[in-house]
């Protein structure tokens, strides 16, 4: 009960928040008076509301793959910084790769994306795959500037 109850709505009131501080961010608005804070509130719960009436089904794919696409991002950028630190960076270059053509191959392959067929869309997911990890390598043989 709790797991279906409190986590749904942690994980909102955690999503509004975090929204909130990144519009603060970007646009240099001051969050110490209530009024500046409920500026940005007011409109991104008016957002919320909104897609509150959307189908969740549809919501939650989208949902689905940008999470999926930011872990591939997370990884390469991961993959990247344990390169530079002289670590083993193949411990996140495999899942990187791997992530990257199960975002490719989702965004070909899905209705509210392109929506083209499997026969397509796997080889083309696979080979966006391995041309990622084809310029991760190459950016790894060039010289580091210090």
């Amino acid at each position: 009960m709790i797991g279906v109850i409190v986590c749904p709505i942690t994980s909102g009131d955690t999503a509004f928040r975090s929204a909130r501080l990144v519009l603060a961010d970007w646009f240099k608005v001051d969050q110490n008076k209530m009024q500046k804070r409920l500026m940005l509130c007011v409109p991104l719960l008016a957002v919320g509301a909104f897609v509150g009436h959307l189908d969740y089904a549809i919501v939650w794919r989208y949902f689905s793959w940008t999470n999926q696409t930011l872990a591939m991002i997370v990884l390469w950028t991961a993959s990247m910084y344990l390169f530079r630190e002289k670590k083993n960076y193949w411990i996140t270059a495999v899942p990187a790769t791997f992530m990257s053509a199960v975002s490719m191959t989702y965004f070909f392959c899905a209705e509210e994306c392109l929506g083209l067929s499997t026969k397509v869309a796997y080889p083309v997911g696979i080979i966006l795959a391995a041309a990622f990890l084809g310029i991760f390598i190459r950016a790894t043989k060039k010289p580091m500037k210090a």
